[in-house]
């Protein structure tokens, strides 16, 4: 069900549906970005490094959030554009084979104009132990309700 502007509450929370991080993610990120650094692409070398084994890129963790947000279906009719982050924090690893979900919160929101809205959210992205690995302050611009309420 989509949900606008004046439908959102500040503090109100959700959770999304989980997603596996699989090699096959790690290696075609790579190939699109180009970014084969050794800690995501190099299994031996990896395995002495910082985590013990091969970790994906923080820029798929948090791509794979994105989608893991979009999928919920609640911006569908309403979503104008994306508005902007700021504050992404990498704060863990995430390795071949975790499944992480998305807590999302409300934290803001302000009239931009009769149009439209912009709603900010804390975005975390937490595995299957717990663990927040990646944290971000995202902004949508959001339709309003066309009676204006």
């Amino acid at each position: 069900m989509t949900t606008y502007y004046e439908e959102f509450e500040v503090g109100e929370t959700a959770k999304t549906g989980g997603r596996t991080v699989t090699e096959t993610d790690i290696v075609n990120f790579a190939g699109i970005t180009g970014d084969n650094f050794w800690l995501h692409m190099d299994r031996e070398r990896a395995a002495d490094g910082p985590f013990g084994e091969r970790v994906a890129h923080g820029a798929l963790v948090f791509s794979l959030m994105s989608g893991l947000v979009i999928n919920r279906g609640h911006l569908d009719e309403s979503l104008v554009a994306y508005y902007g982050i700021r504050d992404l924090r990498f704060l863990g690893p995430t390795k071949i084979g975790d499944t992480i979900h998305v807590v999302q919160e409300v934290t803001e929101k302000r009239v931009r104009d009769e149009d439209s809205g912009v709603v900010q959210f804390t975005d975390e992205a937490v595995n299957q132990r717990g663990e927040v690995v990646v944290r971000c302050v995202n902004e949508a611009l959001v339709e309003r309700l066309s009676d204006g309420s």
